[in-house]
């Protein structure tokens, strides 16, 4: 008989008190044998950690190895991917929020799909998105909807990736990561400068680094909206508020590696999500559509140079940048 190998699965945890037992029964169901769980706790001030503890102590033996990391004041969900790392013994891991729900062949799944499959390093698969429960009456939609005419297409390089990655953060499946500790490990982990966003900064770093993200069509993830969650997916808005906390590094890191014109416009329109966000406008009705879009393409002169050089330069048309 084959020994499998082992898969670390982290639950990544801050006052996740609410959904917590739920993450982890959908870890314990797993249809793979060989786990490791480790559930690294950021400073959270309910009574999370209590409830894992506890939990830990009835379902230890259905696991290879079980660790609870705790820390005594909060260090951002970077540093906290990257101490969980650390604890790990296995060559696979799994990332989850203590709010999410793996599928019953979620590890299953990855680890046939990687099996035999040397250059694959960083596996992304689909997700079903639900509104604060996984109740069937909650479902909302599966993402990608897209694939795989998106950054993920098979005919796409680590360098085409990188490229489509600069212009924006095309990854809304983050939940489903599956990934290679090395390679995580040989770009230097997580940047724990950035306390606002951990998993763009990432993808960039994995694909300059010509670490390519591949792609496996099965849905291995339920994700959960809530008000509660951090990066939560707002679906009546123009525009997800967190992208005003994330801009600093997109102009700081991002831009310099854009043509000006593609760089220009997007501050541009971050000058207008701004506006927008403090009158109260970003919201999804036909006056806020119509103003928002007026503002951020039409009154946007930087997007008449970019339109230009579509349209008349053939060095630009072949260009990645300006392939949307």
């Amino acid at each position: 008989m084959t020994t499998q190998p082992n898969v670390s699965v982290i639950v990544a945890t801050y006052n996740s008190s609410d959904f917590v037992i739920e993450t982890l029964e959908s870890i314990k169901s797993q249809t793979y044998p060989s786990i490791e769980l480790i559930i690294s706790d950021d400073a959270s001030s309910d009574t999370t950690v209590a409830l894992c503890r506890t939990w830990l102590d009835q379902h230890k033996n259905r696991f290879v190895k079980t660790t609870l990391l705790t820390v005594p004041v909060n260090t951002g969900v970077s540093a906290n991917c990257n101490r969980s790392m650390a604890a790990t013994g296995s060559q696979w891991i799994k990332f989850i929020a203590g709010d999410d729900v793996l599928l019953p062949t979620c590890i299953e799944d990855n680890m046939s799909f990687v099996q035999d499959k040397p250059q694959i390093q960083i596996l992304f698969s689909k997700v079903k998105v639900y509104k604060n429960t996984f109740e069937t009456t909650n479902f909302i939609r599966v993402v990608p909807d897209q694939y795989p005419n998106n950054v993920m297409h098979p005919d796409m390089s680590a360098s085409d990736q990188f490229k489509k990655l600069l212009l924006s953060d095309r990854i809304s499946y983050t939940p489903s990561f599956f990934f290679k500790k090395e390679a995580v490990l040989a770009v230097g982990g997580y940047d724990e400068a950035n306390t606002a966003v951990e998993d763009y900064p990432m993808w960039l770093k994995l694909t300059r680094a010509g670490i390519r993200l591949d792609f496996m069509e099965k849905v291995t993830v339920g994700y959960r909206q809530h008000n509660k969650a951090l990066n939560n997916i707002e679906t009546n808005v123009l525009f997800k508020p967190m992208e005003l906390r994330t801009f600093s590094f997109r102009k700081k890191y991002v831009h310099p590696l854009l043509p000006w014109d593609i760089a220009y416009a997007e501050r541009w329109q971050m000058g207008v999500k701004k506006l927008v966000h403090l009158a109260g406008m970003n919201i999804q009705n036909t006056i806020s559509q119509g103003l928002y879009r007026f503002l951020t393409v039409y009154a946007n002169p930087f997007q008449y140079v970019i339109s230009f050089r579509k349209k008349f330069l053939k060095a630009a048309r072949t260009n990645t940048f300006y392939a949307n």
